[in-house]
Order: structure tokens, then C-alpha cells, then sequence
């Protein structure tokens, strides 16, 4: 897949494209819907697929300092937008500037005169240009003053825990994930949430108890789910998948204040240690399920006590939830 990050990068010769465009945080089962329609029409057409995101997200220039996580970070984004098969991301950078187009202006120079689009894919509730003047309608108008069809893909309902259908949205796996609840969140994305960062050294409790951990630096990539104890899978560097018992917190029983994310590996070889040797790889956690919220324990043995049990729960879990499923179908639930 290309990446073009401005419109000076992408090729004079470029061929007839078929785009469409939005935010794509987490590249749920909803955008997914609309990504394969492009590729699909893209095939049929005989032109380049190509998606149009933003970085950072609209909200954080329009609303500095508002709460804001984005689900995925930029690079994580691209690789899911990969695996749908794009032949092309255009990455634009968000400003104040950027958002005062007017719909019109923001049309010509993006779609027509930038990407060359033959057909433009997006949901019905698209908004664009300057306020958000622009909509679905605006976007048909403009099509056929500049010589570009539309598509339409419907929204996509899923079953909430309520029972109720609710549109597959990334605020619905925010909250998910705020929550904890990384199940409800991998049926929205179609597969596990997965957060990535480097191993640092901690303080060592969790050897020092029988469970050595990896510690992931403060700052991760991905949205950290709630803390709690989960199992999960750990990729480390040379892309192997470990079980794991992944704690999120700040080790209330030892009156910790910051908060880490930890990993013990469950079954771990134990020798030679230097096989086993985390400490500075970049890797990534996939989360599965939740096994219990963060309790502060009273004493070291009751801690202890629970951590096998965590362990025990976790190993059977993940004995029947492979690492890195095949994404769900992009299709609502019955």
C-alpha cells in the first residue's frame, strides 16, 4: 500500500481511483464494510483504491484539551488499512486551515484534482468542509458537476449487551474499552484490541512473588483498556505469540501510584533465561478477555492466591481463543 502524506506525493500519472473517506479510528467492522466496497469497486472498475484519513483526529484541533483516545495509533491504523486490501492512504494532516474549506473547494482539490476519483464510497451520514456544511447530498451535487459517481454503504447495526441494535461506531469502542470490556470491543472491531510498546524494567514484585512480567513503557501505542486483569496474547519481536495474564493498574496492594501494564507470560521456558529475554523489544499485547477489575489485596498470600487463579483462567481461555483471529465478516449481527 502507498502512503501519501500531502498532495504534491501522490504520482501526476495517477490513474482513475475509487475513494472514500473518513477518520477510520480502529477500522471496525462498520468502516470495514465501506473499505470493501472501495476494493470491491475499485476490481470491477479497473482503477487504484484509495482511502483519505486525517491525523490527528478533527476533534483534538477543534476541541484542544477535550478527553480524546484514539484507538489505534497512526502506524497501527495503516497496517489495519492494509490488510482490507487499499492500494493507496492518503494521510492528511488536520489543521484549522485545512478546515475552513468549503465544501466545493475541499472536492475539487482533493477528489478531482488530486486523486483523479471516478467514484467517491461513503456512508450516508458523511459530512465535510467547512462546520460540516457539506453531506451526502452536497456530495452527489458535487459529483455530477465534476464527473464522479457516488456510492452509498449503509451503516452498520450491531447488538449491544441491552439487546438493542446500535450503529458500529469507534465512540461505541471507546466506551467499551473505558469499561473494560474488550469483548464487547473485539465484536465491534472484528478482532482483539492490541495495544504496542517497548519492555522496560519495573520494580521487579511480580519475580519476586513467582510471576515475572513484562513492563510496557508509559507511553503505548493503542488505547489501554480499564485497568483490571486480563488474558491475552503477548507478540514479542520475532512475532511469537505468548499466553499471557496482563495486568493494568497501579498495584493497589503495594500502594502503587502509577499506573503500568504488565504482562506475565504463562508456561514460560525457563531456561535459558537469555532465551527469554523481553527487555527492550517492542511488542504487542492482544486482549481477549477480562478476567476481574484491580482489587488491593490484604497480605502478599491472598495476592498471590488470586494471581494462580488468574493465571489458571487466563491459560484456559486463551487454550480456546487463538492469537489474531480472522476478522470478523463486516456484517451486522442477527
Amino acid at each position: 500500500m502507498q502512503i501519501w502524506n500531502s498532495l504534491a506525493e501522490v504520482p501526476a500519472d495517477l490513474p482513475r481511483t475509487v475513494v472514500t473517506i473518513g477518520n477510520f479510528d480502529g477500522v471496525h467492522r462498520g468502516h470495514r464494510a465501506v473499505l470493501e466496497r472501495v476494493v470491491e469497486l475499485s476490481h470491477r472498475l479497473d482503477a487504484l483504491s484509495v482511502a483519505v484519513t486525517f491525523w490527528p483526529h478533527p476533534r483534538v484541533v477543534h476541541q484542544p484539551g477535550a478527553e480524546h483516545e484514539e484507538i489505534l495509533s497512526a502506524e497501527q491504523r495503516a497496517v489495519a488499512l492494509e490488510a482490507t486490501g487499499l492500494d493507496a492512504l492518503f494521510l492528511q494532516e488536520y489543521t484549522l486551515e485545512f478546515a475552513s474549506q468549503s465544501p466545493e473547494k475541499f472536492v475539487e482539490r482533493m477528489f478531482v484534482c488530486g486523486l483523479n476519483a471516478g467514484t467517491v464510497v461513503v456512508g450516508r451520514d458523511v459530512r465535510f468542509g467547512r462546520g460540516n456544511s457539506g453531506d451526502f447530498a452536497t456530495l452527489v451535487t458535487l459529483g455530477e458537476r465534476f464527473g464522479f459517481e457516488v456510492a452509498a454503504v449503509e451503516d452498520l447495526p450491531m447488538r449491544g449487551e441491552d439487546g438493542e441494535h446500535r450503529r458500529c461506531s469507534s465512540t461505541w469502542i471507546r466506551e467499551a474499552l473505558a469499561a473494560g470490556d474488550v469483548t464487547t470491543a473485539a465484536r465491534i472491531l472484528g478482532r482483539h484490541h492490541v495495544i504496542a510498546g517497548e519492555v522496560v524494567h519495573g520494580y521487579a514484585r511480580g519475580r519476586t512473588l513467582g510471576f515475572p512480567t513484562a513492563n510496557l513503557e508509559y507511553e503505548v501505542a493503542g488505547m489501554v483498556p480499564a485497568d483490571g486483569v486480563y488474558a491475552g496474547w503477548l507478540h514479542d519481536a520475532a512475532g511469537t505469540a505468548w499466553p499471557a495474564a496482563v495486568s493494568i493498574g497501579s498495584n493497589p496492594t503495594f500502594e502503587g501510584v502509577s499506573r503500568v501494564v504488565e504482562a506475565h507470560v504463562i508456561d514460560r521456558p525457563e531456561e535459558p533465561v537469555e532465551a527469554f529475554d523481553l527487555y527492550g523489544q517492542h511488542v504487542e499485547i492482544e486482549f481477549v478477555a477480562r478476567l476481574r477489575g484491580m482489587v488491593a489485596y490484604e497480605g502478599v498470600e491472598k495476592l498471590v492466591a488470586q494471581m494462580h487463579d488468574d493465571v489458571d483462567r487466563a491459560r484456559e481461555i486463551l487454550a480456546a481463543a487463538p492469537s489474531r483471529p480472522e476478522p470478523a465478516p463486516a456484517a451486522a449481527d442477527a
